[in-house]
């Protein structure tokens, strides 16, 4: 069986192009990208308030220094709840260490949540009891960088037990069925796959092991991975996700059941569920936000290179109703002309 409570959620995903010293510089804070994003999930609560979660990676980070952050909430205002626990434990850092408060480099190191890439999630819960373990991101961790994954999603998966069945042929033991980890261990199996081959093909090359590292992360391909883990996948879907070296990426369903928009400049990359959410969190208009193609991932490398690469041969359109009539925000463009049009017929 699936989560006992399905997803109608929204997603964003924000990558940072710059060193953070620029958005000091520029903005007179290197909290710039946390901020943004608590404008996004703030801009798209009407997606979600059963749940909320924020998970944060750093790049470049030496061994032995936190890398990843992940914080969720089923507080009342589980939005509020979070960004409260975020900005408590950065200003108890820089109480604790008012030397670093100009030192870009050593609030990075020192201060959990700051980092290049971030993602947030707020969730709807149609039935069932609302607990943590099924607030999103959802966070697989290993030893090696390149194989931890942070997943979250706005989907809703109808072969689970398919799937599930799938990662036991494969050798795996799973420990639950749930959707969202069925989804997330799919794609953490041929990461692990991916790294493993990539690898040995270094070593063969007469690298060190230390020399394989940063290998891997630049030439592991995400959208092989994506295509060998979607590859069976049926439902509805935009999943966003961190690969620890850096990685990024969000992946749409073919048929377009669930919504997902992006923008980039030279400055940052942001996904998400709403339009409307990029363009008044960002300051930019209409025609400047676009929209991911169903079956396509818009995939960003460690080194700040953008593709949006197809996955899934696309099919044919079925936007989820619910999304474009019930959830999505009356001032989008499209949604509210797709209204009127409904209101009409009515």
């Amino acid at each position: 069986m699936s989560d006992s409570i399905k997803h109608e959620c929204g997603i964003s995903l924000i990558r940072l192009l710059k060193p953070l010293e620029y958005y000091k510089e520029k903005y007179g804070s290197i909290f710039y990208g946390v901020n943004k994003m608590y404008l996004m999930m703030e801009k798209q609560h009407n997606r979600g308030q059963d749940g909320a979660g924020f998970a944060s990676l750093k790049l470049d980070m030496a061994p032995g220094e936190r890398y990843m952050s992940r914080v969720r909430s089923i507080e009342a205002q589980p939005i509020q709840d979070i960004f409260s626990q975020i900005n408590n434990r950065i200003n108890s850092v820089l109480t604790e260490n008012p030397e670093i408060v100009d030192d870009v480099a050593a609030q990075k190191k020192q201060i959990p949540y700051v980092g290049e890439v971030i993602l947030g999630h707020v969730r709807y819960g149609t039935f069932g009891k609302n607990s943590i373990e099924n607030v999103h991101p959802f966070l697989r961790q290993n030893n090696w960088m390149h194989r931890n994954l942070i997943v979250a999603g706005n989907f809703n998966m109808t072969n689970v037990s398919e799937l599930f069945d799938n990662l036991v042929q494969l050798g795996q033991h799973p420990k639950e069925m749930a959707d969202t980890i069925t989804v997330m261990e799919k794609i953490g199996h041929f990461l692990d796959d991916a790294v493993a081959k990539l690898y040995k093909q270094i070593k063969k090359q007469g690298y060190t092991k230390i020399e394989a590292s940063s290998l891997i992360a630049e030439r592991i391909s995400v959208a092989k991975i994506l295509k060998k883990a979607a590859k069976n996948w049926d439902g509805g879907y935009a999943i966003a996700g961190m690969i620890g070296h850096g990685d990024s990426f969000v992946l749409r369903d073919p048929s377009g059941i669930r919504p997902t928009y992006y923008y980039k400049d030279d400055e940052v990359v942001v996904v998400a569920s709403e339009r409307p959410a990029i363009q008044t969190v960002f300051n930019v208009s209409y025609d400047k936000v676009e929209e991911l193609p169903p079956g396509n991932a818009l995939i960003i490398k460690k080194a700040g290179r953008i593709h949006v690469d197809k996955i899934l041969t696309p099919l044919d359109r079925k936007a989820c109703s619910f999304e474009r009539i019930y959830f999505s925000r009356g001032n989008d463009k499209e949604i509210y002309e797709e209204r009127k049009a409904l209101g009409r017929l009515i």
